[in-house]
């Protein structure tokens, strides 16, 4: 653009040299006759030559500057090539982007699938976590009642021992008073006893009386003395011995081995037992022991067994919680035909229990069926084994004997109170279950009231 500018320019400066070259050859004839025409053409071809000079001057810058558009020309045409090759990685970059979206749209609707899914475990949890809080509130409840129970027992124990401290220091002070008093008595007496014979004697010296008077008069005082002396303490026996153990209320007696015979209660449990206590008397003529007690419901018939049958050498019965979890309990002790007080005690706190026989300890053990619950809505049957609700029964799983006293507490017993009922004392409180809830009396079965031990069998 620059170079077609400067074109008429250019064309004019030829015009003038060649208008010049023609004027010269023209003037050539006339040149010896203006010589001042020649000093000016000289001085015209010397400015020519300036003008071309300058020409030449210009004509090399235009032509520079001709090369210069050419390279922008090129530099240009680098740029659209530039250009392209970035458009080109511009598209290129816009692929791989929306290749990247379309996997993170991918990755998002994963990441809400495995969202909905962590949200519902976290719900379910939460459920679960809301119900082993209650559960556990639930058993501290439980716990705290126990204790406080446990507080009471302490308290009304440590009352009794203080008491029976006391009558026992009251009772050896009057055990020492009398103790004293008979020697009285038997000082006394002999001072008597020697008095009478001497009496006697100077009787029968002063009216000379033949023997067979004497001896009646000698036996006879001192007989009757002795008798007196003596009746006092065989009464007192025999009112200790009589009727100590009278808090038994009634007795169950189980003749033969039948299917027949057996015992149902017209209550089961009014709550679910976290805790119980079962007592009895027994009594059996057989070489074995058969099912005391057994408690079943619809979706489990052992709930609650004290299980045992016919079998050769039998040394144990089990003690079901909640089927197939089982305890053997040692009854060899008990098969000599003899009254014995039998005692079984679990709690689920710790899945602990003991077994007393005639008071004492026989066995315990712990984590058997912790934190487990008795339900409500069963049948609970003396005498038989239940292999389904009030039925399937077997009869070598029979009881035969004389139960008395059966009782059910809701809770724990201390070994207090278990000496406490063994020895004829009041039953302690928290009872839920006698033989006077009994509402079913099948076979040849009977029951009979019987306020002490010694009048039941």
């Amino acid at each position: 653009m620059a170079f077609c500018g400067k074109l008429p320019y250019i064309l004019v400066i030829w015009a003038c040299l060649d208008g010049l070259a023609t004027f010269q050859q023209d003037a050539t004839p006339g040149l010896a006759q203006r010589k001042p025409f020649f000093e000016r053409f000289r001085r015209l071809e010397e400015q020519f030559r300036r003008f071309q000079e300058l020409s030449l001057t210009q004509l090399q810058g235009i032509a520079e500057k001709f090369n210069i558009s050419s390279n922008i020309e090129a530099r240009f045409r680098t740029l659209m090539d530039q250009y392209d090759n970035l458009s080109a990685v511009i598209d290129r970059f816009h692929t791989s982007e929306e290749d990247d979206l379309k996997g993170l749209k991918m990755w998002m609707k994963k990441l809400q699938k495995k969202s909905k899914n962590i949200d519902l475990k976290m719900s379910t949890l939460e459920k679960i976590f809301n119900e082993r809080r209650k559960q556990v509130a639930k058993h501290k409840k439980v716990e705290d009642l126990v204790i406080a129970n446990l507080t009471t027992e302490a308290k009304v124990q440590r009352s009794e021992i203080s008491s029976l401290v006391g009558g026992r220091n009251k009772l050896q002070k009057e055990i020492d008073t009398l103790r004293e008093e008979v020697k009285d008595q038997g000082i006394k007496m002999a001072k008597f006893e020697e008095q009478m014979e001497s009496t006697l004697q100077n009787d029968a010296l002063a009216a000379k009386p033949s023997s067979s008077h004497l001896v009646p008069a000698t036996s006879t005082p001192l007989h009757l003395l002795r008798s007196l002396n003596e009746a006092p303490r065989s009464r007192h026996r025999f009112s200790n011995k009589e009727g100590t153990i009278c808090n038994v209320d009634s007795m169950l007696y189980f003749p033969t081995p039948s299917t027949d015979n057996y015992v149902r209660f017209g209550k089961g449990f009014s709550s679910g037992l976290f805790e119980m206590t079962i007592c009895t008397w027994l009594n059996t003529p057989s070489d074995y022991l058969g099912t005391i007690l057994s408690y079943a419901t619809e979706d489990n018939d052992n709930k609650l067994v004290l299980h045992g049958r016919n079998a050769s050498k039998q040394s144990t019965i089990h003690f079901v919680i909640g089927d197939p979890a089982f305890r053997e309990l040692p009854v060899v002790s008990l098969l000599d035909g003899r009254w014995h007080h039998i005692c079984i005690i679990w709690s689920s706190i710790e899945g602990k229990y003991w077994y007393y026989i005639d008071r004492r300890l026989t066995a315990a053990g712990s984590k058997f069926q912790k934190g487990y619950e008795i339900p409500t809505g069963g049948t609970l049957v003396v005498g038989q084994e239940q292999d389904n609700m009030g039925g399937g029964f077997d009869e070598t799983e029979s009881f035969v004997g004389v139960l008395a006293g059966f009782t059910v507490w809701n809770r724990a017993l201390s070994p207090g109170e278990i000496s406490s009922i063994a020895t004829g004392k009041t039953l302690p409180r928290g009872k839920i279950l006698t033989f006077g809830d009994i509402s079913t009396l099948s076979g040849t079965v009977q029951h009979v009231n019987c306020t002490c031990l010694d009048r039941c069998w």
